[in-house]
Formats: C-alpha cells, sequence, structure tokens
C-alpha cells in the first residue's frame, strides 16, 4: 500500500513544485519575497515587480523536504522569516498580511489564518535579525514557547494522500481566487498593515514640509485617515485635521489653531501611486471599524517614535480594574464628588466608561489625539485640550477656565484626582522598554526645575509628572500607574524624602500586558492621598494576574497581596562583600557573578572560572567574589538565596537584602545551601578550565575506575557534618565576628531533602562514568551535561535535551529533588530576612 503521494527523497525545489502543480496551479506562485520558500497571490496581469510588496498575496509557506519535519518548527521558522525579512530594514514597520501561513514537507500540509498569530509580529521587545533556521537559538525557543500552544489547538493539517479531497476543498473555499473587481476589506486586524504600506508607496508622493506639519500637530497618519474613511476619494468625515479633496488635501483650518501657510497638499507624481495603491482596497471601512481605528490612532505611529514618547495604551481590563479602585476608595458616588484630570491621556481610553462628563478633563500632547477625544465624545469639548504637561504653565490660556480655579483653590483641589498612565520611558532602559532614551529625560522645564529633588530618578518620565503634581498641585489625589521602582528603587531614595504622602489603596498587574511593554515585572496601580504627609515605608497592593485560555488572555482573577517596602536599603551584596577577598592567597575554588540584587539579574549568578561576566558592571558593592574554603558556606548562602526561589513576574524587582544574624549559627541551613550550589544549573565549573573540586562523591560511589585529581569536596562534606568546618571574614570588616562553627565533635546531619539530592546526584554521575568507561574522572556535573546534552555550535551553550532517555530520567529526578529542597531554604530566607515578606 501506498503511505505517501509524493517520494520522501525528491530535493526541496521538486517538492515545491510538485505541491504548486497539484493543489495551487490557479494561482501565482512567482512573486517569492526573499528568504519566504513559497507564496501564492491572486494573478495579475499588471502587477510589476516593483510592486511585490502591495500586491495581495494569499498564503506564505516554509517547506521541508522528507517526512521528519516539525510542523510547528516549520511555523516559526517562517514567521522568523517574515519578521527578518521586514522592508525597512531593522525595523518591523511592514508586517505583510497573507490569508494564511502554511508549513509542509512531501507528506503533510498545514495551514493557520495569518489572523491568528498576527500579534506575534508586533513584539517590540524581539530581535529579528536572527537567523530562522537555527532552531536551536534562544529566540527561535522563545517564540516557539510563545506561538506553540496556539499552533497545536488551530492549525489545520491534512496529509497529501489520505486527505487529498479534504485539502482540496479547503483551498477552494478558503483561498478564493479574487477576480480583478474583488477589493479588500479594512479590518481592525490589517489597518495598521495597510499604514505601514501605505507609508512606502503613497506617502513619499505627498509634497508637504513635515517638520512644519509636526508643529501644527499633523502626522503622515493624518493623511492616511483621510485616504482610508473616504468614499470616490472624497473623505467622508469633516472633522479630520486633513480631508482627503479628490486630487489633493486639505487642512482643516477650524482643527488648526493659528493656522499659517499652505491650506492644501498635493501629489508630485500626479496621484498615480495614491490610485494605484488604494484600487486594492474597499474604502470606507464599516462604520464600527472606523471607531476602532479611531480609538486606537495611537497604532499609526512608527513603534519608535511611540515609544521615545514613551506613549503606552492602557488596556481595557486594567482601566475598567482601576476605576473600580477608585470607586473602593472614595465610595460609590466618587464621580460626582471629586474631579478628574488625566494630563498624559493620549486618545482618551482611560477616561472611557467615566460618566460625569462635565467634572472630567483631558490633555495630552498631541493636538489630533485632542480631536479623538472630543469625537469619542466622553467629555465635554472644552474639557479636552493640547497642553505639554512637563513643560507648559497652568496659568497658561490653554487650560480650561474651570481647571485654572480648581487648580488655585485649596478646598477644590483636595477634591481633585490626577488619573494617569504616564510614559514609562526612561533614559538607559534598553532591557525593558525598547531602544535607549538617553537623553530623552532632560528635555523638560520640570526635570531643570526639580533635578536636585529627583537625584538618579530624574531619569524617568512618570516621576518628574509625579514631582510637578506634588509640588505644584498641592494636597489632590493622585492615582497612577507606573512601575514601583519609586516605591522600592534606591534610585529613587531623594524622591522619597521629599514625596510624603498617605497611600490609600492599589493593586499590580503584569506589565507585558500592555502595548510595547516588555518584561516580566509589575506595573503598579497606586492611590495617594498628597495632602496627608506621611513617609513611605511600605505599601500593601493586591495582586491582579491574568486569566489566558490558549494563552489569550481573556481577563483577571485577584491573587493575593504584596508588600512593597522603601525603609531596607542594605543589600545582600554589601552582606556577601564582608566575606569575600578577591586578592585573598588562600586557594581558589573558582569564582561567583554577584551582578545586580534583584530578582532580574539572577541569570547573571552563576560560578565559573571565568572571573565573572566580561563588561557588566555593578554599583551595589561586589561583581564577583573569589570562592575560598573560608567562604565556601557564604557563597553558598548567597547562590541558594539567590536561586531558590522562582523569578516571577511579581517578584521580579524584589531585591535581596542584608539578612539578620540568624542564619549564622542554622547549619542545616548552612548544608541545605551547599548541596543545592554543587548541583544547581548555575553551577557551572568544568574541569575543561581548571581543577575541579566540586565532585561531591569518591570514586567507587561513582563506579569510577580512577580516582578525581581532587577530592576536595569529599572531605569538606566530611568535616562539615562532624562540625570542623570554619567561616571566616577574609576582609575583617566584621572586626569582632569569631569563627562560627569552631573545630569540635559537633555532629550536624543533611537534612532529608538534601540526601535526596546527593543520591539523585550520585546516581547521574555513576550512569556517566558506565557509558564513558570512567575516561573521564574529573567531569562535573556541567560537563556531564555537555557531554549527554551536546553544546550548539552556534551559541556555544549546552542544548535544552539529550537522546538519552536513561540520562533524561536520572536529570529530572535530580532536578526534582532539587526543587524540594528549594523551598527549605525558601523559608529560611524569608526567616533571616534576605527578603521581605
Amino acid at each position: 500500500m501506498r503511505l505517501n503521494k509524493y517520494d520522501l527523497n525528491i530535493p526541496e525545489e521538486q517538492l515545491k513544485n510538485q505541491v504548486k502543480d497539484d493543489f495551487f496551479a490557479i494561482f501565482d506562485t512567482s512573486k517569492i519575497i526573499k528568504n519566504i520558500d513559497f507564496s501564492i497571490a491572486v494573478k495579475s496581469e499588471n502587477m510589476q515587480q516593483g510592486e511585490i510588496y502591495e500586491m495581495p498575496f494569499l498564503l506564505f509557506a516554509e517547506a521541508k523536504r522528507g517526512n521528519k519535519s516539525n510542523i510547528i518548527e516549520s511555523f516559526v521558522q517562517l514567521i522568523l522569516t517574515m519578521g527578518n525579512n521586514s522592508i525597512n530594514g531593522d525595523k518591523i514597520y511592514t508586517i505583510y498580511s497573507p490569508e494564511f501561513l502554511c508549513a509542509f514537507d512531501a507528506e503533510k500540509i498545514a495551514f493557520i489564518p495569518y489572523e491568528k498569530v498576527k500579534h506575534i509580529f508586533y513584539k517590540s521587545d524581539f530581535d529579528w535579525k536572527i537567523k530562522p533556521s537555527n532552531h536551536k537559538t534562544k529566540a527561535f525557543k522563545e517564540i516557539q514557547e510563545i506561538i506553540q500552544p496556539l499552533l497545536e489547538n488551530e492549525k489545520l493539517q491534512f496529509n497529501y494522500l489520505l486527505d487529498e479531497t479534504e485539502l482540496k476543498d479547503f483551498i477552494h473555499n478558503n483561498l478564493v481566487v479574487n477576480s480583478k473587481n474583488k477589493l479588500y476589506q479594512i479590518t481592525k486586524n490589517n489597518f495598521t498593515d495597510i499604514y505601514y504600506k501605505w507609508r512606502l508607496k503613497v506617502l513619499p508622493t505627498i509634497l508637504v514640509n513635515w517638520e512644519e506639519e509636526r508643529k501644527k500637530g499633523i502626522i503622515d497618519a493624518d493623511f492616511y485617515l483621510a485616504d482610508l474613511i473616504s468614499t470616490n476619494n472624497e473623505s467622508i468625515r469633516k472633522d479630520l485635521f486633513v480631508v482627503l479633496k479628490q486630487d489633493h488635501y486639505e487642512y482643516n483650518k477650524t482643527k488648526i489653531k493659528n493656522f499659517l501657510g499652505l491650506y492644501q497638499a498635493e501629489f508630485n507624481d500626479k496621484q498615480t501611486a495614491h490610485s494605484e495603491f488604494w484600487n486594492k482596497y474597499k474604502r470606507p471601512p464599516e462604520e464600527n471599524i472606523q471607531q476602532h481605528i479611531i480609538e486606537r490612532r495611537d497604532l499609526l505611529v512608527l513603534p519608535d517614535i511611540r515609544e521615545r514618547k514613551g506613549s503606552f495604551f492602557t488596556p481595557q481590563i486594567w482601566r475598567e480594574k482601576a476605576q473600580e479602585y477608585l470607586a473602593k476608595t472614595f465610595g460609590e458616588n466618587w464621580q460626582s464628588e471629586y474631579y478628574i484630570w488625566d494630563c498624559a491621556a493620549g486618545t482618551g481610553n482611560l477616561l472611557v466608561g467615566l460618566t460625569e462628563k462635565q467634572r472630567i478633563f483631558a490633555s495630552t500632547l498631541d493636538k489630533a489625539d485632542v480631536d479623538i477625544i472630543k469625537e469619542l465624545g466622553n467629555i465635554p469639548h472644552n474639557h479636552a485640550f493640547q497642553f505639554d504637561f512637563l513643560n507648559d504653565d497652568f496659568n497658561s490660556e490653554k487650560v480650561p477656565a474651570k481647571l485654572k480655579n480648581i487648580l488655585n483653590d485649596e478646598k477644590q483641589r483636595k477634591k481633585l484626582i490626577i488619573f494617569i498612565n504616564p510614559p514609562y520611558a526612561e533614559a538607559g532602559n534598553k532591557k525593558d522598554l525598547g531602544d535607549n532614551k538617553t537623553n530623552v529625560s532632560n528635555l523638560f522645564n520640570t526635570h531643570e526645575k526639580y533635578l536636585e529633588i529627583l537625584g538618579k530618578s530624574s531619569r524617568e518620565y512618570f516621576v518628574q509628572f509625579f514631582i510637578r503634581i506634588y509640588k505644584e498641585i498641592p494636597d489632590c489625589i493622585l492615582a497612577s500607574f507606573s512601575t514601583l521602582k519609586y516605591v522600592n528603587s534606591q534610585n529613587f531614595k531623594k524622591f522619597r524624602e521629599v514625596f510624603k504622602a498617605q497611600f490609600l489603596k492599589g493593586f499590580i498587574c503584569p506589565a507585558y500586558t500592555f502595548d510595547n511593554v516588555k518584561g516580566k515585572f509589575p506595573i503598579g496601580f497606586l492611590i495617594w492621598d498628597l495632602s496627608k504627609k506621611k513617609n513611605i515605608k511600605s505599601v500593601k497592593v493586591d495582586i491582579i494576574d491574568v486569566v489566558r485560555k490558549k494563552k489569550q488572555i481573556i481577563g483577571y482573577k485577584k491573587n493575593g497581596t504584596k508588600n512593597f517596602y522603601s525603609n531596607k536599603v542594605k543589600t545582600i551584596n554589601k552582606w556577601f562583600k564582608n566575606y569575600v577577598d578577591n586578592d585573598s592567597l588562600e586557594f581558589s575554588l573558582g569564582f561567583m557573578c554577584c551582578i545586580g540584587t534583584d530578582f532580574q539579574h539572577n541569570n547573571f549568578c552563576n560560578i565559573d572560572f571565568e572571573h565573572c561576566l566580561k563588561g557588566v558592571g555593578n554599583a551595589k558593592g561586589i561583581s564577583k567574589a573569589m570562592i575560598t574554603e573560608s567562604n565556601l558556606i557564604q557563597s553558598s548562602i548567597y547562590f541558594a538565596v539567590r536561586h531558590c526561589i522562582k523569578a516571577t513576574w511579581i517578584n521580579d524587582r524584589d531585591q535581596f537584602l542584608y539578612p539578620n544574624d540568624g542564619w549564622k549559627k542554622d547549619f542545616n541551613f548552612h548544608g541545605d545551601c551547599l548541596i543545592f550550589s554543587l548541583f544547581h544549573g548555575q553551577n557551572r565549573i568544568s574541569s575543561e578550565q581548571g581543577e575541579n573540586n566540586f565532585i561531591p562523591f569518591n570514586y567507587d560511589e561513582m563506579n569510577c575506575k580512577n580516582a578525581p585529581d581532587s577530592d576536595f569536596m569529599v572531605q569538606y562534606l566530611k568535616d562539615f557534618q562532624k562540625g570542623k568546618y570554619q567561616i571566616t571574614t577574609p576582609t575583617n570588616l566584621e572586626k569582632n565576628s569569631k569563627n562560627l562553627v569552631e573545630k569540635s565533635n559537633l555532629k550536624i546531619e543533611f537534612s532529608a531533602q538534601a540526601k535526596d539530592v546527593l543520591n539523585a546526584g550520585k546516581n547521574l554521575f555513576k550512569y556517566y562514568h558506565e557509558q564513558t568507561n570512567s575516561e573521564f574522572p574529573n567531569a562535573s556535573l556541567y560537563d556531564i551535561k555537555k557531554y549527554f546534552q551536546g553544546v550548539s555550535a552556534k551559541t556555544g551553550r549546552v542544548n535544552s535535551k539529550s537522546n538519552n532517555e536513561k540520562y533524561n530520567d536520572l536529570l529530572e529526578t535530580l532536578k526534582d529533588a532539587l526543587q524540594i529542597l528549594a523551598q527549605n531554604i525558601e523559608i529560611k530566607v524569608y526567616e533571616y530576612e534576605f527578603l521581605l515578606n
């Protein structure tokens, strides 16, 4: 019986041709975008080569020869290829939008609607320059982890031979060949794609001085909206900043204050490119789509510009939750008793749902955004105004008279709620919020005025909002989204000395649920009464986590509470520095990297022979530590404390602290930390780089024919259990310190959990020596992992898993035992105040 339609040994190019002839013959398969294996498009007699990116593609595919391909990985490679192959080079400004993505080999073919995976292309925190064909890179695995559950549930997969009829029906019914008069619908999902394509094709043909237009508050998206919301080349909305009038654009002079200069803009090509572009699309979009586009106008700004402005759209779930917390704090009638001013309003989405419109004010930098706020009708037109909060004067004519009266009246000010989601941009925050914003923070009057008060925190946009509100709108209510830095970061110490207020209520939620914000850390919504001057020592907030279904966020739930502290200032690195002397003449066992003092830096904390990471600095006391016999216990405690608790978005910025003295005589704690450190994955001691002093077993315990060069750890563990180990302070910073464990007959038992780890580790070492015939007696745990799992030729990192199932089982047993031991250590971490609950 024949099992495959195609010969499994045919080359990939021949396979693509056969699949094309058998299933896609009626389509145009000649328009191939660089590095994309296979595409189909609508056949067109008039399509020129230069127009390839404007043509309507129906399908992009990744092809593989044979039948051993992983369909999910093929889809991931295709997605990476599309991102890697963006039209504008290294910026993902143009996202191709075929109807379907596809992956196939010689046996099977699978489809997924592009709409289902489109969101992945808007990851602002992702380097799309990586090589898509390397399936072992961290970036590849990151996309695969995000997209795999969706693909597994949503893809439609067919066997060419067994499902041939169904496959042809699917293609006929879904990949519809459009007639020349068939126009593409503009939807919520593709209006941004069309905008990016419009920028490439139409924008260069519009004769305007863009620098001058921006001074008027006009951006290129205003011309796009004029085109989009039109019929027969006539804009149908008269409230736009720019309207299309057949063969030219006209500015709406009533929308542009102090209008000067030309009132219209022409085309430099007699409107040729404009006509060719819009001939493919049905205009205007449906009315509900128009409304959605207006509400999400913020997406019609290029990502890098949007990041420089620090503009981040507040998701509906958090807007609703914030308004709920305001009601909990001030009572059900709060809207009729308080005034509300969103002074960083954007398009005003934070105010949607509020009912007492006459008591609401909204201001924003962008004049076009003001127009959208007015169009949405959530507040009176004269309560929405263009205002640069970090530069403009409160007595400016820009500020509505009613709001001025509130600002100047002490009694009314106490009833004013500044309700904002201010920009989060920061100078030097490349890791979490995109490109560096060097110089972004010092462009404002507020920055110069309060620089001495703000200190290092002046780099942050949001804290500039906070200090101006605190100083110049005294005694009001501040209800704001932001990071929690101003509560617990040392860079905000000077700010907290000035900013004194009573915390009322608040919650935290995951930062990654906000547009263009990356990183797994908390964003807080905190409500402060600025009239009550209290030092910020700690705040207790509710944890609101997201509810997912098939990786999609569908709601939220309360998940307990969390405290954030500001009064504990000494960090774990300052404690550990007492026990480290990098110039010591003592025998070195290795080095430990001590970069950072919070969870987000834990990946840097490892043990090896490499003298820590090169080129990475640290300002919190110590960046690397030489491990010796004298400080092995403290080093193990430091390492175990940093790694025993899993990092989450909730604890991401929690600081590891200088502990109380309880740890000093807790010998079981010492033993747990020591064993944990010997077997944790961040212990990367390798016999390839130096003498391995971390082998905890005799050669006969490991069934090894030859003894390792060093039995240091075997002897150390024996001395430890006899109470003969010593802890000293090489730097002598604790001048009166004595050896914490004197040489004596004290017997110390390893905990049952530590023994389980030792036993699991021993079984793994024994299996390794069985497989290698004891040829490498000095092998470390890291060496064993490299042997079984292999190392990536490109990254130099150990691969994620092995093909040896026995090894995988033994390693999993070790990991499970290590996790149980970690729970022991976690209890002591809080007891000894390395972390605060």
